[in-house]
């Protein structure tokens, strides 16, 4: 981990704006915190990696099938999940700074102990001491122990839907409300707002357990098998940080596979290999990757087991440069769900098997993904800064980008050597039968053709194809890997199939 610098954040971060893959949202009015756009390199990154993960969890298996939920669900289903009563994180106030965290992510510090600290949180503040409060943590922007008392904040998004206003409801009851007291003030405008409440889904989860018999009814399955979904979930986080580690809104690549209770713990063993080699067979460095079983105090109430895929990002911390962060999260949700949505609505939510007359509530194995989790940790794994000496002896510092190239947002750059004597026309030429099979390609021919190079190198371009006076005569190129830099001659109707072979 040692070659990754406190820099390095800094650098990708940089990077990623100028380069045009990751934006701040409205950034012209200042900004939204924790809401991020994609630009047009990072929108290909980011639609690579979801496609990877769906052909390999859908397309080249048999026991898998693909669904695509509705963001806005019944209510119902989120007070049946648990999500409405217990989906929420301890908030807490700091007095100095105003900054809002969550409690069990604060730095951890000794009861009674001194911290110093700015006052107002300000750079420009004095610097004030105090003490460590009974909670045992301060405030991780500023370092202050004077903190509100923690209180359950819930992370859902609502809305409502129909023509009812809940605003106007409230007012319309405006004189009935102040004559109640606080707690019954309280019950009534929660029955108010609950009339048209709908939320913005947390997770894509439940939309496929609520699915199972429809899914059973309408395709030839029978456990085990898998339902798979791609798809944006909302959730109102109190703490966000690290570009699009934490956001409010992401998106995420969740498979939940049904299997025969008594199987569970053999095919819980299978996902959580499975998806941890996922990430090394895309080129995420093995020593930078860890599958971390959760303790028994960590896990949810319908868990049986869980591990998490994590990865070591580049994020700056207290202890040292680094942080392992969590990627991907592997649980045996046993049949806690399919149970308690069969229990809501009175419907039959069990499996039959015909050969066996065995009828049973299948448990559920979930590897849930975040695909902007994932497409940050693609994209700090690799970057990499490389000293480079020219011809005539001088040093010089190559940013690279070393994606896989099924990863890669452009897969190949062509180059006419100079702007004249038929190169263009003939790079145009290669370019367009390139993106005819499919294959995102780009043209460039402003500037030195080192230059070139390394604006390639630093998207992560896997090749350049370079047309010079020879293309002419002999109808070749020379293709050159970003990677190595190594340059190899080609004929021109070698290219595709070249290219072809090392996506595969």
């Amino acid at each position: 981990m040692a070659e990754k610098s406190s820099e390095t954040m800094k650098k990708i971060v940089s990077l990623a704006k100028r380069r045009g893959f990751i934006f701040q949202s409205s950034e012209i009015y200042g900004g939204l915190k924790a809401c991020y756009d994609y630009g047009p390199l990072g929108v290909e990154l980011k639609r690579n990696v979801k496609n990877a993960w769906w052909r390999d969890i859908v397309h080249k298996r048999e026991d898998v099938v693909g669904l695509d939920c509705s963001i806005i669900m019944h209510p119902d289903v989120w007070k049946t999940s648990g999500h409405l009563a217990g989906f929420s994180d301890p908030l807490v106030d700091c007095k100095n700074c105003k900054e809002r965290f969550r409690a069990d992510h604060a730095p951890e510090r000794e009861p009674g102990s001194e911290t110093t600290y700015l006052e107002g949180g300000k750079s420009s503040g004095k610097k004030v001491k105090g003490v460590v409060g009974e909670q045992g943590y301060i405030c991780p922007v500023c370092g202050c122990g004077d903190l509100s008392d923690e209180r359950q904040f819930n992370l859902m998004f609502r809305t409502s839907l129909g023509p009812v206003d809940p605003m106007q409801e409230l007012i319309n009851h405006i004189d009935e409300l102040s004559g109640l007291d606080k707690n019954a003030r309280k019950e009534k405008v929660a029955e108010i707002i609950n009339k048209s409440a709908v939320y913005l889904r947390p997770e894509t989860a439940q939309g496929m357990f609520v699915n199972f018999k429809n899914i059973l009814d309408s395709s030839r399955v029978k456990p085990p098998f898998g339902i798979a979904q791609q798809g944006k979930s909302y959730r109102n986080e109190i703490t966000t940080s690290n570009l699009t580690f934490r956001t409010c809104e992401f998106e995420q690549m969740e498979l939940e596979f049904f299997v025969e209770p008594g199987t569970d713990d053999e095919w819980y063993d299978y996902w959580k290999n499975a998806r941890l080699n996922w990430y090394k067979s895309l080129g995420i460095s093995e020593e930078r990757l860890r599958l971390r079983e959760h303790e028994v105090s960590e896990l949810a109430h319908y868990a049986k087991g869980c591990s998490d895929v994590e990865y070591f990002y580049p994020f700056e911390n207290e202890e040292g440069e680094g942080e392992w962060g969590e990627l991907e999260g592997i649980a045996n949700r046993t049949d806690y769900d399919l149970t308690k949505h069969a229990e809501a609505t009175g419907k039959d939510l069990t499996y039959f098997e015909t050969e066996t007359k065995k009828r049973y509530i299948p448990y559920v194995i979930e590897p849930a993904a975040g695909a902007d989790r994932a497409t940050l940790a693609f994209l700090c794994d690799a970057f990499c800064e490389e000293t480079v000496t020219d011809a005539k002896g001088n040093e010089d510092i190559r940013s690279i980008l070393k994606f896989h190239p099924r990863l890669a947002p452009i897969k190949a750059a062509v180059f006419p050597l100079v702007k004249k004597d038929g190169m263009p026309e003939k790079a145009r030429e290669i370019v367009d039968a390139l993106l005819d099979e499919g294959i995102s390609t780009t043209y460039d021919q402003a500037g030195a053709i080192g230059r070139r190079y390394r604006r390639m190198d630093e998207v992560g371009t896997p090749w350049c194809i370079t047309v010079d006076g020879d293309s002419l005569n002999d109808d070749t190129v020379t293709v050159r890997d970003r990677d190595t830099m190594e340059q190899q001659r080609m004929p021109v109707s070698e290219v595709i199939a070249f290219i072809k072979s090392k996506l595969r």
